[in-house]
């Protein structure tokens, strides 16, 4: 690793601008450890959608990791990286749907692109799983749920990112932009452990 003496000075300054950001009120966003020997520097956020008393959400989850390597690693394309993660359960109809996982994967470009959150590098995937239960778990009946991992190379300001990202695990939910405060008529199927 090479020495870069305002390293710590431009990472300190990219979660500043982050941990300064607000979300809406029905996403709790926290601040988790971060996973370690991605970069040297590394800030990592948890979200839940409208969590219960202990904290854990019914309606979806995700995860933001903002990464900084100043040797700029070949396949970011530059110093920085984003990696998120975004999950929520289906309904089973919803699950079964062909198109599921190319609406999922335009709703995170659509929310970069209506913050002008200007990437790079994009890749991704988008999994959706059907599941029955049997034996004990047959009462469950059948869940589906979707998940999307992506990653990108930022340019400029943070927080359109970060944004983007929580609108994401929002729309996955079940929770489309401008829609804080409207009651949620009934949970979906919790996601299986």
């Amino acid at each position: 690793m090479t020495a870069h003496p305002d390293a710590g000075a431009l990472f300190e300054g990219a979660t500043a601008e982050l941990r300064e950001t607000a979300f809406r009120a029905d996403i709790a966003v926290r601040e988790i450890p971060t996973p370690q020997g991605l970069a040297p520097f590394a800030i990592a956020l948890a979200a839940d959608v409208r969590p219960g008393s202990d904290g854990e959400s019914i309606y979806g989850t995700g995860r933001f990791v903002l990464l900084y390597d100043p040797d700029e690693p070949g396949a970011w394309g530059g110093s920085w990286r984003i990696v998120t993660f975004a999950q929520a359960p289906l309904e089973t109809e919803i699950g079964t749907d062909p198109l599921l996982a190319d609406v999922t994967w335009s709703w995170l470009v659509d929310a970069l692109e209506s913050r002008n959150a200007v990437y790079h590098s994009a890749s991704g995937t988008s999994t959706k799983t059907l599941s029955k239960g049997f034996g004990g778990l047959a009462v469950e009946g059948d869940g589906a749920q979707i998940e999307l991992r992506a990653s990108w190379t930022p340019e400029g300001p943070f927080r359109p990112h970060v944004e983007a990202w929580a609108e994401l695990v929002g729309m996955l939910a079940g929770l489309p932009p401008g829609s804080e405060d409207i009651a949620v008529i009934g949970a979906r199927k919790a996601a299986r452990d």
